[in-house]
């Protein structure tokens, strides 16, 4: 492609889904500016971005004058665009993987919805919480390591063999629980450690530290 995405984020640098994308980017080597929206000055309502942007939210991305939020379809549409051989892929091979990581994506950001109320991302980013999860949360939780436990290898492994951007997404949602101290099952800890230890995580929970 001969335009270079710019990448709108939360300025806080804490919103899984932007995260989620700039992994991506960052997976597929793709060179990219990296701008900042102000979420709690409501600069995503503003005229400027919201003219651009079909719903209003981050992330999202800019190729030209192609604008596209939501980061799954982001994530997608940058596996068409920038193809491999000549980019890694973030999604597996196989169809029947593909599939499936699309599904756990797609879980992800529509259930579990008390955990991400009780856990939000605050706590990995900033500060941990002191309250106790209530019994929905508990019951998601519940439901999570059941989920992931079926998917995950007792080594904590890549979900498919190689790494793939579910990975980073189903990672993250474990560690809004690792990372405030909840009991999470040992292989699934090994697991997040995997995932965070990426360096494209780790190049967002830098920014995250730098704000």
């Amino acid at each position: 492609m001969s335009h270079k995405p710019v990448l709108y984020v939360d300025s806080q640098f804490t919103s899984p889904y932007a995260m989620s994308v700039f992994v991506t980017l960052q997976e597929k080597g793709i060179a990219f500016d990296l701008r900042t929206v102000d979420l709690d000055a409501g600069e995503q309502r503003g005229d400027a971005f919201r003219g651009r942007s079909l719903t209003a939210r981050v992330p999202m991305l800019e190729v030209g004058g192609f604008a596209l939020s939501e980061s799954s379809a982001i994530s997608e549409y940058l596996e068409e665009a920038y193809p491999s051989p000549q980019y890694p892929a973030v999604y597996p091979a196989d169809i029947n993987e593909r599939a499936r990581a699309r599904q756990i994506q797609a879980w992800l950001r529509s259930d579990l919805m008390a955990i991400r109320v009780e856990r939000p991302t605050t706590v990995i980013f900033q500060q941990r919480s002191d309250m106790l999860l209530s019994a929905d949360a508990q019951a998601a939780a519940a439901k999570l390591f059941a989920v992931a436990d079926g998917l995950i290898d007792t080594d904590g492994n890549h979900l498919f063999g190689d790494w793939c951007i579910a990975d980073t997404d189903l990672g993250l949602m474990l560690n809004r629980l690792v990372a405030n101290g909840d009991e999470v099952p040992a292989k699934l800890r090994r697991y997040v450690e995997r995932q965070w230890g990426r360096p494209s995580v780790q190049a967002w929970v830098g920014l995250s530290a730098r704000r």
